[in-house]
């Protein structure tokens, strides 16, 4: 199935589309190449080129662009950032699947994680006008919905448990993701346009 396709059908019919891509023969390196760093890169070209036309409206200080070298350096570190952050969800998810009574499988996990990315990534694209970019993170939260849906489908969890691991996994990931955020900027790499997206 193409790119295009499964972005809308897992935007517009969640369940059905898990139980797809559930049967679905896939590799880590595959759901990179063919949907996550695509996706993700859509998502990260948008903010930064609405950041260096645009400028983000800041009070008591005005209009403020971006340079051009900034901007580049802050999307290539968002983007890694937001790639390795796929990875580390997908492992929280696999790990908690026994607590929540479902089946390890690492590739399921991966899964859901790219899977469930899809709204972030293509309401993300709404950044490229920065004044929209707030209705864009709005509308990724739906990326909360997918993988409330798709954990139960891919690692095999009751239903009724669903709401359990997708707050805890939501939880673990969060405080992942501001560790990975702090690392960066230990690292000197400080994120000057906000942390990358994880859900």
């Amino acid at each position: 199935m193409g790119l295009i396709d499964r972005a809308k059908n897992i935007i517009v019919q969640p369940k059905a589309e898990w139980s797809v891509i559930d049967t679905e023969p896939a590799t880590v390196g595959g759901l990179y190449s063919g949907y996550v760093i695509p996706l993700s890169l859509v998502s990260v070209i948008a903010a930064t080129l609405g950041m260096i036309i645009f400028g983000l409206s800041v009070p008591f200080l005005g209009n403020i662009r971006m340079p051009i070298g900034t901007a580049l350096g802050g999307a290539a570190i968002r983007f890694v950032a937001g790639l390795v952050g796929i990875y580390v969800l997908a492992l929280v998810i696999d790990a908690l699947a026994p607590t929540f009574g479902g089946t390890k499988n690492s590739i399921q996990a991966f899964k859901v994680a790219a899977y469930s990315y899809t709204a972030a990534w293509v309401f993300g694209i709404l950044a490229i006008i920065p004044a929209l970019g707030i209705i864009g993170g709005l509308l990724g939260l739906y990326s909360l919905y997918l993988l409330y849906t798709g954990l139960p489908t891919l690692m095999k969890s009751p239903p009724e448990k669903a709401l359990g691991y997708t707050v805890l996994v939501v939880i673990v990931g969060i405080i992942l993701f501001f560790c990975i955020g702090y690392l960066v900027s230990v690292l000197g790499f400080g994120i000057p346009t906000g942390m990358p997206r994880t859900m």
